[in-house]
């Protein structure tokens, strides 16, 4: 009898271990974002699939510097959802960063999406603080064509560091990141 359960719970193991390993075609091709409705699922509602362009799908602009005479002496250029509705449910999305020199993206995190910056002209000195198992600062130095990774939800920052402009382009794991500016929030309230 205690080798039949054995038998049972093994197999019972493996089932489960197949079901979960399983990822799901989605159900349709895409789902062009409708900012019109009001329905809000897992992003926006679809637009009806008749009245999908090709524009709905394509984004012009990110050849364009962004204006960085601003404080900090950066400008962010996203292309999420909002900009691009063909990203609806897609799970990812993009951003140009300009830094001017000494440029800064203050300490930020965003909740939803892991980040993986390129950068494509100039020096920047980019780092995250760790949470488990001990807070730790890591920073690196990056130079035209290296490409760094911001695991999701940590705390991280990027600065310009040579003497030029400098830009970067930022992939995201999710088609609406979120942002959370973290003196804004320690100090904004």
């Amino acid at each position: 009898m205690a080798s039949r359960i054995l038998v049972i719970a093994s197999f019972i193991a493996i089932a489960v271990a197949i079901v979960t390993a399983f990822e799901p075609s989605p159900l349709q091709d895409f789902c062009v974002a409708d900012p019109t409705s009001s329905a809000r699922v897992n992003g926006l509602a679809c637009l009806d699939s008749k009245k999908v362009q090709a524009n709905h799908f394509s984004f012009s602009g990110l050849h364009i510097p962004g204006n960085t005479s601003n404080a900090l002496g950066s400008a962010l250029k996203p292309v999420f959802v909002a900009q691009l509705p063909g990203l609806n449910t897609l799970g990812i999305s993009m951003a140009r960063i300009d830094y001017a020199p000494w440029g800064l993206v203050p300490p930020h995190s965003h909740p939803r999406a892991t980040e993986i910056l390129t950068v494509l002209e100039g020096r920047l000195l980019v780092g995250f603080v760790t949470s488990n198992p001990e807070n730790r600062l890591i920073t690196k130095v990056l130079e035209k064509g290296d490409v760094f990774v911001f695991p999701i939800g940590l705390v991280h920052f990027q600065r310009n560091v040579g003497p030029g402009n400098a830009f970067s382009i930022s992939s995201l794991s999710s088609q609406n990141p979120g942002v959370i500016l973290i003196a804004n929030t320690l100090f904004g309230s």
